[in-house]
């Protein structure tokens, strides 16, 4: 007889009942539930008759009962800089997959770089019984008294696992590209200082620059200011550069919102993309394929977020050996925001202030 031939239990569905049902112990079909270490050695096939049943009778799980028998609340805690920014809300989505998989709940708190944020809510995600941290583009400079995974982390720190992006591989793929369509003088933003990967991806540009050849003029290199997490932020970076009156053929911008914002200042100064000066970003944010097309490193931030929550768990879970760094291959999406360099630099006339203000 099939399960779906059996019938089903009346009342309330408990852990006992479906193991009765099934035939099957409590500690069996638990370990299933859970996704627990013993569920290992469960037959795939008795694990599936296990989900399926607990489906069809919508078992409900206790979590308090759960967490009081286990000594574990099963609760992750989240630390993020911003939660509006597409770069964090991509790596929170494929962190949530995975921990939703797991059997996990996460706790997110938003400091907006203020660093008596951070602490106060460190504090407070420890007195709520969070079992591991999980940190967003937010540096952890002292020694966690949980297993902690920081996105975007540099920073040597015992117990912590840093997620990090092959800057010098990313900045080579970029400006390789840039160079072999002919562009010779560059433009670079450089990351906002609270911005974790900001010194580590410009320490990047200028080695990756002297080995290719590349010259950084300080003229060209305009810093970032500001939170925003919209393209508003790359508009007035992209005026002052043009206000410098410096002739330039290409911009290789610190994130996408900025390249992004940066192409409506040349654009409102009557300058055409890529014809006349090309663009490059970096992440490859979903808004990044659109009019136009902007040419990005891309990181794969849903499998970020899903190697964060797998690295803390299994660091929660003792399985495996602690990593100290992970590091991500980055990959190079051309699109119509490069094109060959223009014959000559845009000269010092063209480059005129834009007309119109961002909303």
């Amino acid at each position: 007889m099939t399960i779906l031939q059996r019938k089903k239990p009346t009342g309330k569905v408990t852990l006992k009942v479906i193991a009765e049902h099934l035939g099957l112990t409590a500690g069996t079909v638990s370990a299933a539930l859970n996704n627990s270490a013993a569920a290992r050695s469960i037959p795939e096939h008795t694990k599936q008759r296990i989900l399926q049943a607990a489906w069809e009778f919508n078992y409900r799980p206790n979590f308090f009962a759960r967490t009081l028998r286990l000594q574990r609340t099963f609760t992750i805690g989240v630390i993020v800089s911003d939660i509006g920014d597409a770069y964090g809300s991509q790596v929170i989505s494929g962190m949530e997959q995975h921990l939703q998989e797991r059997g996990f709940f996460f706790l997110l708190m938003v400091h907006r770089h203020d660093p008596k944020l951070l602490s106060t809510y460190s504090q407070l995600l420890l007195s709520r019984g969070v079992e591991g941290f999980i940190t967003i583009d937010t540096s952890v400079t002292e020694t966690p008294s949980i297993p902690t995974v920081a996105v975007a982390g540099h920073q040597t720190v015992a117990g912590v696992t840093n997620i990090i992006i092959d800057h010098k591989k990313a900045v080579r793929l970029a400006l390789e590209h840039l160079k072999e369509l002919g562009h010779e003088e560059i433009a670079f933003f450089k990351g906002q200082p609270f911005s974790s990967d900001s010194a580590a991806r410009w320490a990047a540009i200028e080695e990756v620059s002297r080995e290719i050849g590349i010259r950084i003029r300080p003229e060209l290199v305009v810093q970032i200011e500001g939170t925003e997490t919209s393209p508003s932020l790359g508009y007035p970076v992209g005026k002052e550069l043009l206000a410098r009156r410096v002739p330039f053929t290409a911009v290789f911008a610190y994130n996408d919102v900025s390249a992004i914002g940066a192409i409506w200042a040349f654009r409102d100064a009557g300058l055409r993309i890529p014809e006349d000066i090309s663009v490059v970003g970096f992440d490859d944010i979903p808004g990044a394929a659109f009019n136009p097309g902007l040419s990005t490193v891309r990181q794969p931030l849903i499998r970020m977020g899903q190697i964060a929550a797998q690295t803390v768990v299994d660091r929660i879970e003792k399985r495996g050996e602690f990593p100290h760094e992970i590091a991500i291959e980055p990959e190079f999406v051309p699109r119509a925001s490069t094109g060959p360099a223009p014959l000559r630099s845009i000269k010092k006339e063209e480059l005129q202030e834009s007309r119109t203000p961002v909303g």
